[in-house]
This record gives C-alpha cells, structure tokens and sequence, in this order.
C-alpha cells in the first residue's frame, strides 16, 4: 500500500505542504485535513487523495485543504527524523520558533505548519476545524480522540465511533490540544492499524462525513453518505461509546519496552493481565477496563493506554455543570486558587485538596497538568470554548 505513495511523497517539497484546496464560490465553514504528522501513517494521505479531487468544485461552500504533516518523515516512511512532530506543541517550544535560526527537519516543518495555521486563523470569520488524521501501530477500531470541550463532544456525536476523552492529559504537545486552546473544534481520528487497507477506507469515510456535518458539500448524495455511515458502524463493530484514558505506560529514556503479541485496542484486559515487559521485568495490569493503543513499533514514548467508560449519566452532569458556569464555586474550596483567573487556569494544592480527584475536575471541564509534585494546574476548556463560532452550525 505504501510503495506508490512514497513514490509520489519522493517528488515533493515543503513548499507543497497543502496537497489539496478548494474554495467554494458560496461562504461557509474553512475545514483543515491534516495527513501525515507522523510519517509512518499514510492512511490519511490515501483517504484525502481518494475524496477530495472526487468532490464538484462548484458544489462546496467555504474552503477545505489537504496539509501534510512532517513531509521529511512521510519521505522516510518513519514516525520522525528527530523529534516527534505531534509533541512540540507547547507554549514555550512555540515562543522558541521564532528564535531558531538554522531550524531542521521537524524544527522546520513545525515553523511552516505554524505559519499555515496562523494565515487560516487570520483569513477568516467562518467557523474553521481542524481534523487530525492518524493510524496507530496495534490493530483497533476506528476512534475519534478529542480535547474535551463541548463543541468537540457535540461534533464527534455525529459519527458513529467510539469517542476518547483525556489523552491530552497524558501527552506533551499534541498539535490538536494547541488548537484546542485556541477554542476551534479539533479532533483526531485513528482509522486503524497502520498497514490495514481498511484504515484507509475508514478514514475516507470519516473525511466526507465531515465534510457533510460541515455543511461544505452544496448537494451531498445520500447514497454515499449512508454507505460511508455503514462503513463506519461496521468498522467499529458498533461501539459508539466515550472513554476516558485512565493510566499511561511511560516509556523512559534507555528502556527497553516491550509490547507482548496479541493485543488491540479496546480490547477487554483485568487486573492482573500480562501486557508487557520493560527491562526483562514483567508489567500487569491495575486496572479491569480496555486496553488502548499498545505500541507496536520501535520509535514512541507511550507504551500503552487503559480506558474507561464514562456513564452518561456523569456525561451529562458535566454539560450541564459547564452550562450554568458552576466552576466558580472551585475556588471556595480548600487548596483550590486562580492561577490566571483571566484565562480560567485554577491550581490546586494537593497537600490540601487531596479529597478532589481529577474526575471531578473533568466534570466542570478542566483538564490537568502537574507542575510539581503537590501542585496541578488546571485549564478551563469551556472558557477558550469558541462556541458562538459554531452555533449556527446544523450538528450544534
């Protein structure tokens, strides 16, 4: 599958970073394709050469593009040369781009990325998204991975996938949690096993759903729309629920990690399973819950995931906790201050506020960073939230 496309990837250069644009005679929502940040992955680069050139021009409304992600690692066919390109996201690796003056491989494609996003955001007042195209290297379920604000909750509710919460917790420097903080909705979606032709039938079923949901296509066929709705349910056996990651295994510098065969994600584990081994010691399981994204391949730093089910009754508690803005009430609890009030980050003291858990947190929309070992920083996903952008949107 992925000889004739590394033949094509050969002939670019960065300045080909979008691979496809169209713009619509008619106004309406700009939607980003992203393909290819990690270089292995090529099931979105096949997806959105397959859908995009497909599509009747004079019937879409707004703009839709095609980027490549980290060109340099697509050529290589590797996840990266020498960075991770999808964990140099943060606020200070952002301040230090404009520092670099002989920036290299992901260095580099990171500035032209960034200057990308940057001319979106500033040339337009339409709703915009941002959709993340990922494969992973154990074999799974098609899954949509979001930032957990609401407008991304609402959106993901269009596609019939299982929905994982909280991964950004457990990840430096996501490009999606950067996005998210800008308060666009922004979502990931893992179509399959990196070598597994139907990955890409997934994802091209997921890419004109969206643009569907988008409202982009003038007149989109109902035919094709069920048949790739079908796709989808199939794909994902069914399984529409949302998770929340639970626990990661972090892979430390110099260790030598090891997957045991035969494992998938979503698949059911108990406490006590067997899942790997890490310096000839074995590594079991603590929880009863499923098993999520065990790495498969030689380069990455998260050896696997548990999730959980979220019940929907605590689901909609949440929605409706954000709605009525009951955060505000956090700060009247001990070791519970405004860290920057302006930008809704709290920080909690855990000497003090040991009896608050991070899923209590979660349910007034604050995600967690820990900053020392007694301190959590907690960011506000709501307040960033761009919701009146989208409240015209029909899936809103």
């Amino acid at each position: 599958m992925n000889v004739n496309l590394q033949g094509h990837i050969k002939t670019l250069e960065t300045s080909n970073r979008v691979f496809h644009h169209i713009k619509g005679k008619q106004p309406g929502a700009t939607v980003v394709f992203f393909a290819g940040i990690h270089g292995n992955e090529f099931a979105g680069v096949n997806a959105l050469n397959a859908i995009i050139p497909r599509l009747n021009k004079n019937a879409i409304r707004g703009e839709v593009f095609g980027v490549y992600g980290n060109i340099r690692a697509l050529k290589a066919n590797k996840r990266f040369i020498d960075l991770d390109l999808n964990r140099l996201w943060t606020p200070e690796q952002l301040e230090r781009l404009e520092a670099e003056k002989n920036p290299e491989n992901e260095l580099q494609e990171q500035i032209d990325l960034f200057k990308f996003i940057k001319g979106i955001l500033a040339s337009t007042d339409n709703p915009i998204y941002f959709i993340d195209l990922h494969t992973t290297s154990s074999k799974t379920l098609p899954f949509i991975t979001i930032n957990d604000a609401l407008i991304n909750r609402k959106f993901s509710a269009c596609f019939n996938v299982p929905v994982v919460l909280g991964i950004e917790e457990y990840l430096e420097g996501p490009l999606l949690s950067y996005l998210n903080t800008l308060g666009y909705v922004s979502l990931g979606f893992e179509s399959g096993q990196h070598i597994d032709p139907q990955a890409v039938k997934s994802c091209e079923a997921f890419v004109y759903l969206v643009l569907n949901y988008t409202n982009n296509l003038l007149n989109p066929e109902s035919d094709k729309i069920n048949v790739y709705k079908n796709e989808l349910e199939i794909a994902s056996k069914s399984i529409d629920s949302i998770f929340e990651v639970v626990y990661k295994y972090h892979i430390k510098p110099e260790e030598n990690f090891m997957m045991h065969q035969g494992f998938e994600s979503f698949q059911p584990i108990k406490k006590g399973t067997l899942l790997a081994s890490s310096d000839g010691k074995d590594i079991y399981s603590n929880y009863t819950a499923k098993l999520f994204m065990p790495l498969y391949q030689k380069s990455g730093k998260d050896g696997f995931f548990i999730i959980k089910i979220i019940p929907r009754f605590f689901l909609k508690l949440s929605e409706f906790l954000r709605k009525v803005k009951a955060d505000h009430v956090l700060t009247f609890l001990p070791g519970i201050t405004w860290y920057d009030k302006q930008k809704g980050i709290l920080k909690a003291n855990l000497k003090v506020a040991r009896f608050l858990t991070k899923s209590i947190f979660h349910l007034f929309g604050y995600r967690n960073k820990q900053i020392d070992d007694n301190h959590l920083l907690l960011y506000n996903r709501e307040r960033v939230a761009k919701k009146a952008m989208y409240k015209k949107e029909k899936w809103y």
